[in-house]
């Protein structure tokens, strides 16, 4: 698609790869509708980006077609969408608080899920959703367990609803970052204290989510290293499952 003029919303625009995505879709031209939980921080972003703000709590089951409503209403029409709201959690599930797992699964599956549902009715023309997923959705991390499945979703959800949307010109696809350098692993519980891989900036991941935006390609993995063992995973789970607890 064309991103020049289009509307693109960003859930999770507040910080990280979100807003790494809203920049760099107003420098390729897009006008970015903002959407995030901390109003404040959503609406320094969109102001830094010459965009709109939305705030949402995707928690609420109402959220995801509230923001699509919104978006319309203020410009006519939404082109585009990056799901990029997530949480994360490290720790074993059995010591994981019940509404710690409800929340994983209502921000990263059925928000996601939901805003899908609404965003194609809003979608006149050639259109896009990109959700942004992550390698652990396509290799499983222990300690990870619930974050992984909630990504593993997202990987077996989208090219089931881009078969869908394919008669509306409407491409869906998926980006899995591997390790970002953001705040995410201070929220997730756990400080990421590992040697390698090392971490990638967001910016890095934005420019990968404005290409398949254009070019409505199905599957990303960045950096593109981290295919190797998805493919592995993918191919031989017990043969990956036995180099990754014994290389780490």
């Amino acid at each position: 698609m064309r991103l020049t003029g289009a509307i693109v919303l960003v859930t999770g625009a507040s910080g990280g790869i979100g807003r790494a995505t809203a920049t760099a879709l107003a420098r390729a031209g897009a006008q970015v509708v903002c959407a995030g939980r901390d109003a404040a921080a959503t609406q320094e972003v969109a102001a830094a980006v010459g965009g709109a703000a939305l705030t949402a709590d995707l928690r609420e089951v109402d959220a995801p077609a509230g923001l699509v409503e919104r978006t319309v209403a203020q410009h006519g029409r939404l082109d585009a969408v990056v799901v990029n709201a997530g949480v994360g959690h490290a720790g074993p599930v059995a010591e994981m608080p019940a509404e710690r797992i409800a929340e994983l699964v209502d921000v990263n599956v059925r928000g996601s899920f939901l805003l899908a549902r609404a965003a194609p009715a809003a979608m006149t023309g050639p259109g896009a959703i990109v959700f942004v997923s992550s390698i652990a959705g396509a290799v499983g991390v222990p300690g990870e367990s619930v974050y992984s499945a909630t990504k593993a979703a997202l990987e077996a959800f989208a090219p089931l609803l881009g078969e869908e949307l394919r008669p509306a010109r409407i491409s869906v696809s998926t980006v899995l970052p591997g390790v970002v350098d953001t705040g995410f692993f201070g929220r997730r519980g756990a400080a990421y204290d590992r040697r390698f891989p090392r971490p990638i900036p967001p910016e890095r991941v934005a420019e990968v989510v404005v290409r398949t935006l254009r070019d409505g390609r199905p599957r990303r993995i960045e950096p593109r290293w981290l295919e190797i063992p998805a493919r592995l995973s993918a191919a031989a789970p017990r043969t990956y499952r036995a180099l990754a607890r014994r290389f780490g």
